[in-house]
């Protein structure tokens, strides 16, 4: 049987070193912030030619110096444009560059993007991932409240839950300071994504660790551990690697529309994957060695 338990150390290094590199990038790279948490404009066009594309629109945008403006399409066939902040002859020029290489257009909406609601963007999507680390923390003590020390289980995912989102941070502020990518709301929308993917990989080991408990396989809770992740390995790494497929192909397929959303979600499904099974059980394993070594779960 393999010993994952008792290279709990090894796993906890390579975590180590990873946050840490992770850490410096974000010191030196950091985040760069997209329009959804800075002041900028939002523009929406019709092009009477119907056959321009995003990819044809982006690098005229960049040829007029707008390379980081961002281009989606609409259900309506429209095209949106989010950029640094407009003002009204900036706009009235921008739209007649474009007539000038697409033929005629048809401006369906504008708004601009106020600095202070960016900054209430920004401390909502904060507020959000802390109210789901404290919600994960409280459910998942309930949930094994009949676990010897249920409150160890809650602060162990939680933990697992913060070395992920630390790994998407940093490797992102990698990318991102290469490739000179924002970060937006869907950055936000594929961290909580995440959140939730690793706390489920995270609560199926812990399920198993319980049946195993009541079962009373072993009198040492680091073989119960180690039982357990030996048991449910397969099933997380097929799990894993069926969402990677789905992920890569939204990433190939779909384009920049969700660019940011599928290369968080790239991160952070390996990265949870790799915490649910050498991170927050290992804790477990760890804290609980502290004390007397074994365990037993209540009837």
């Amino acid at each position: 049987m393999l010993d994952i338990a008792g290279k709990r150390k090894w796993f906890f290094i390579i975590s180590g070193i990873i946050i840490l590199i992770g850490i410096v990038s974000l010191l030196t790279f950091g985040l760069t912030p997209g329009i959804d948490f800075s002041s900028g404009s939002i523009l929406t066009l019709s092009f009477e030619q119907g056959d321009v594309d995003e990819s044809q629109l982006r690098q005229e945008l960049a040829t007029l110096g707008y390379g980081n403006a961002i281009v989606q399409t609409t259900g309506e066939g429209n095209f949106l444009i989010r950029t640094t902040e407009l003002t009204a002859e900036s706009k009235t020029q921008l739209k007649e560059d474009l007539a000038a290489r697409f033929g005629p257009i048809d401006e369906k909406g504008f708004e601009s993007v106020d600095p202070v609601i960016a900054r209430q963007t920004a401390q909502t999507a904060a507020i959000a991932v802390a109210i789901a680390a404290v919600g994960i923390l409280l459910y998942i003590t309930w949930a094994f409240r009949r676990m010897p020390s249920p409150f160890r289980y809650g602060t162990c995912a939680v933990i697992a839950l913060l070395h992920d989102v630390l790994i998407v941070l940093g490797i992102y502020s990698i990318i991102g300071g290469i490739m000179t990518w924002e970060i937006n709301l869907m950055f936000i929308t594929g961290v909580l994504a995440v959140i939730g993917y690793s706390v489920n990989n995270t609560v199926v080991v812990f399920d198993r660790i319980r049946e195993n408990l009541i079962k009373g396989i072993s009198p040492r809770f680091k073989t119960v551990v180690n039982s357990s992740l030996v048991e449910t390995l397969s099933r997380s790494l097929n799990t894993s690697l069926t969402t990677l497929f789905v992920v890569l192909a939204l990433l190939i397929f779909v384009g920049v529309s969700i660019q940011n959303f599928a290369v968080v979600l790239l991160i952070g499904i390996i990265a949870g994957t790799f915490s649910s099974i050498c991170i927050a059980p290992l804790l477990l394993v760890a804290w609980e060695q502290r004390g007397h070594g074994t365990a037993k779960a209540r009837a």
